[in-house]
């Protein structure tokens, strides 16, 4: 089972902005605040995997964004929606500023993950629906970006999920 997984508005509320290279939170609260509700709900399911589907892959690079879930959490995580080698053009490897990545949806991004690793158990726990396929609507956890999966409603759709597959 895959997990995909946003960080803002998720893990802590989607107030989270760069400062001087730093992600920093603006307003009440700390970064990964909610992370514990997460690990508490996996300890019960050992088999599920994570995937990073956040913007924090894109602007760390996958290792350090992955360094910022707590320990715990770390070593579930096998991969992310974005990995560095899409910042380079299949014509002539030059580095792209701008990819197909950077202006996908939420969903596009984890439909190309779920297609090219021809997954069949997968869900996403995000703050942001836009353009989810109606086919897939049962796969999205969605969160409010002010409660993440501190959510009591969430929390429920998660374990209920998990518990189902």
């Amino acid at each position: 089972m895959i997990l995909f997984l946003d960080y803002d508005g998720v893990l802590h509320p989607d107030a989270a902005f760069l400062e001087k290279g730093r992600p920093v939170l603006r307003g009440e609260g700390a970064l990964f605040m909610w992370s514990r509700y997460l690990q508490d709900v996996l300890v019960s399911h050992p088999q599920v995997e994570i995937v990073i589907s956040s913007s924090w892959c894109r602007v760390f690079g996958f290792s350090r964004a992955k360094w910022f879930l707590p320990p715990s959490l770390q070593p579930r995580v096998i991969g992310g929606t974005w990995h560095s080698s899409m910042a380079r053009s299949e014509f002539g490897g030059f580095k792209m500023p701008h990819t197909w990545w950077d202006s996908a949806t939420r969903y596009e991004q984890i439909i190309r993950y779920v297609r090219r690793a021809r997954l069949e158990h997968w869900l996403a726990v995000d703050d942001n629906n836009e353009g989810w396929a109606e086919v897939d609507a049962d796969r999205l956890i969605l969160t409010d970006p002010n409660k993440g999966v501190s959510d009591p409603h969430v929390l429920s759709a998660l374990h209920e999920k998990l518990a189902a597959w």
